[in-house]
């Protein structure tokens, strides 16, 4: 596993704590337009990989894009934002930036009810109540269902799956987050793996794949070992988000690594048990004393403690593969 991080896309605190913490792999958004270069340009993704590489840090993934949301409600205009994700893709393939994070989360992305809720020791956390959801008005797309959703992501990997495989691009689908729908009338499809299996599958390629959010996938109550396993053995775990949760789709909260509902230590394991070696970061920490809260989620104290976490699991887990092979052996 390639331990990595969420960084900005110019030098910040979190760059230096990451290379003082061992942590020597990126994951990016998008820069911001510079000069007119739009942020998918090769000239502008070229300079912010070069900034990471001046830096000490590897360039893994991009997870951001450009609009994409008439590519999801299928609506005019669809077209143009398909054929600024294939610049996107392309200009990833030509500068050896492998992996391309994206999700099909029509108007609006991951979604919570509150950002202040408070878990252990007072730490600040993300949670989501279905019934303060139940009188919210619909957003201007309307009603969204979900065969709406299932033609148009259909409509949407059967052109920019080509172009990936010819960039040699990897394509890892997030699921919804949260996993339940609808949320003010727009459908959510890719609640648990059986989904995400399903979106994969419309059109196979060695370079359509997943994000596997364990926090999501923890949420709709998947068992996430078992959930490695099953897209590890079919080549198409691409990327990981670790971070857990407490509760169920329609009332939960997310948690410090260690105060979940999962097992980490036995994910851990699974991911070396199927030889995985793609990039994993922490995700969705808790903001911790003397923090603003400006960044829910994405403070700086739960980061350090979220990688903190994952390498000591790393360390036990591959000690253990270490001494199962010595007993092998014996």
């Amino acid at each position: 596993m390639k331990l990595a991080e969420f960084f900005t896309s110019h030098p910040n605190q979190l760059w230096h704590l990451a290379k003082q913490m061992g942590v020597d792999y990126a994951v990016g958004p998008l820069p911001k337009e510079d000069n007119g270069m739009k942020p998918w340009d090769y000239m502008n993704l070229l300079h912010m990989k070069q900034r990471y590489e001046n830096h000490g840090i590897q360039l893994l993934v991009i997870e951001s894009a450009p609009p994409t949301n008439k590519i999801k409600l299928g609506l005019p205009g669809r077209d143009e934002e398909i054929e600024w994700m294939g610049q996107l893709i392309s200009n990833m393939g030509a500068l050896g930036i492998p992996v391309l994070c994206y999700n099909f989360m029509a108007q609006f992305n991951w979604f919570r009810t509150s950002t202040t809720t408070r878990t252990r020791g007072g730490a600040l956390v993300s949670s989501y109540d279905h019934s303060l959801m139940q009188s919210a008005p619909l957003t201007e797309a309307g009603i969204v269902t979900e065969d709406q959703l299932w033609n148009n992501l259909r409509y949407y990997l059967e052109r920019i799956v080509p172009i990936a495989e010819k960039a040699k691009v990897k394509l890892a689908l997030h699921p919804d987050d949260p996993p339940i729908s609808p949320i003010r009338g727009v459908s959510r499809i890719l609640r648990n793996s059986e989904a995400l299996q399903r979106a994969i599958d419309l059109v196979p390629s060695e370079y359509s794949g997943i994000t596997l959010c364990q926090g999501t996938l923890a949420t709709a109550g998947e068992h996430i070992p078992d959930v490695i396993r099953h897209f590890a053995n079919r080549n198409k775990l691409f990327f990981v988000h670790f971070r857990d949760v407490v509760g169920t789709p329609e009332k939960f909260q997310e948690t410090f690594h260690d105060d979940g509902k999962t097992d980490m230590y036995e994910a851990m394991k699974s991911y070396y048990e199927v030889g995985f070696d793609g990039p994993a970061r922490p995700d969705h920490v808790p903001t911790m004393e003397g923090e603003d809260n400006a960044n829910p989620g994405y403070e700086t104290l739960g980061r350090l403690y979220g990688v903190g976490y994952i390498k000591g699991l790393m360390e036990a887990a591959t000690a253990e593969r270490r001494a199962l092979a010595e007993n092998l052996n014996g």
